[in-house]
């Protein structure tokens, strides 16, 4: 045999050798776990732990801050409680006192479509934990008709442009319908913040207060189903009305006074106006009997 003959031969069998070995140190490793707590992982384990760990995730991204917070002076908190408890006549105390004891019963539920409202969430998209529960009351105005809002929100809207909704609407005679429950996010606005504040929970509308909001909506008088800055105004079944609803979660959900404010003061855009030829006085006194201040 020819010395690169045996050279051949002697690489043959060291690999073979190698291979024994490994095998043998592999399998006497793994005999090993059965009897041994704290040793030292073996490769089988080490490719396991490879194969099954997830992927780690980075740090979440903080949010956006709103790009020119509006800061909001609410006018409920612009006069003494004396100087408006004065306006009060037994009558309205009397009358509001007992329409809340029947407020539930007064309450009509709607089927809304389920694409026109949401769960309120509990993290941003950037995988932030935000806080959901309501804190800020925003309100509105339907423009048009109550009807015409109804049929509004039960209609399916595919497109996320068309989905919206309030939580109550308050019709021009008082009537109160429930749109969406309260625990659940209602689409009253787009690209929104109030005092600085907004979550991020949809990428293609920026940011919102959808996610702690509530919204409630006034019906419009019919001289108001237009673009102009003002109308007749509301009436006194809708202020009582509306009194109500917001007295009601405020307790439920401990949100001041302060904390009532407009659409046209939390919009970002700068085009929404709602509700026009708001009294704030006259929503303020309701409150203030309510809640027993008057």
């Amino acid at each position: 045999m020819n010395a690169r003959n045996r050279a051949l031969l002697t690489s043959v069998a060291a690999a073979s050798v190698l291979t024994l070995g490994g095998l043998a140190w592999l399998a006497r490793d793994l005999l090993a776990t059965a009897s041994t707590e704290g040793r030292n992982p073996s490769l089988l384990d080490l490719l396991e732990e490879v194969r099954q760990s997830p992927p780690s995730k980075g740090a979440p991204r903080l949010a956006p801050k709103p790009p020119s917070p509006l800061t909001w002076s609410s006018p409920i908190a612009s006069s003494s409680a004396s100087q408006v408890c004065s306006q009060v006549d037994p009558e309205l105390r009397q009358r509001l006192w007992q329409e809340q004891q029947s407020l539930s019963s007064q309450i009509r539920r709607i089927p809304t479509d389920p694409s026109n409202y949401g769960e309120r969430f509990r993290r941003d998209v950037y995988d932030n934990p935000i806080d959901p529960t309501p804190r800020v009351i925003v309100l509105h105005e339907t423009v048009y008709g109550l009807d015409s809002a109804i049929n509004t929100f039960i209609t399916p809207h595919a497109n996320d442009d068309d989905q919206v909704s309030y939580h109550t609407l308050i019709g021009l005679r008082g009537q109160i319908v429930q749109v969406v429950d309260p625990v659940k996010r209602a689409f009253g606005t787009g690209n929104s913040a109030f005092n600085g504040v907004w979550v991020v929970t949809n990428p293609k509308v920026g940011g919102s207060i959808n996610n702690f909001a509530l919204h409630l909506s006034l019906e419009t008088p019919m001289d108001g189903e237009n673009q102009a800055s003002a109308h007749s105004g509301y009436t006194t079944a809708q202020y009582d009305a509306m009194a109500l609803v917001l007295a009601d979660w405020m307790q439920r959900f401990k949100i001041p006074a302060t904390n009532i404010t407009a659409h046209r003061h939390v919009d970002l855009g700068g085009d929404r106006s709602d509700p026009r030829s708001f009294d704030w006085n006259v929503l303020k006194l309701r409150l203030l009997v309510l809640e027993g201040s008057c």
